[in-house]
């Protein structure tokens, strides 16, 4: 896979794709080629439920609901129902490849919203296409920062 920075004059928009992007390939290169028991593991007591795997499943419902459904209005179900929120749970076939296909078709699904410009409003009603925009780009560059500790607590392999 590969992972380019973001041009240095795209728009402000183009721009805003390119960094959402670039944190996905990057959080996806976290769990590539991890085991599925690498993956799974949980090695901070106070965080039982913060696993490599669970974070790239919620990223996987983030996009689907903030980017799917609440920006591009797409009839799809929601993966946050329940409380707590269980996009944070594992089930017994999740594994680095299945979630990483998992969220790579959801980067597909959530080019519909491409078709709306930053200032229109999403199909929430309530906010505007650049603030969902950015929100996803910080809450995914937020747990890109989990996934480089949860690799490195792995086997040991840090940077990009």
């Amino acid at each position: 896979m590969t992972r380019t920075w973001p041009a240095k004059h795209a728009d402000e928009v183009d721009l805003a794709w390119q960094f959402l992007d670039f944190l996905r390939k990057t959080a996806v290169l976290k769990v590539d080629g991890l085991t599925r028991d690498q993956a799974a593991a949980a090695p901070i007591a106070t965080s039982p439920r913060l696993t490599a795997l669970g974070v790239l499943k919620h990223l996987v419902a983030v996009e689907r609901y903030w980017l799917c459904i609440a920006g591009a209005g797409l009839d799809l179900p929601s993966l946050w129902k329940g409380d707590p929120d269980p996009s944070w749970d594992l089930a017994d076939n999740d594994t680095p490849e299945s979630l990483i296909q998992a969220y790579r078709e959801e980067w597909a699904t959530a080019e519909a919203l491409r078709q709306r410009g930053p200032d229109d409003t999403a199909a929430d009603g309530e906010r505007t296409v650049r603030w969902i925009l950015a929100h996803v780009a910080q809450e995914t560059a937020r747990h890109v920062g989990h996934l480089d500790l949860l690799r490195e607590l792995a086997d040991g392999r840090t940077g990009e």
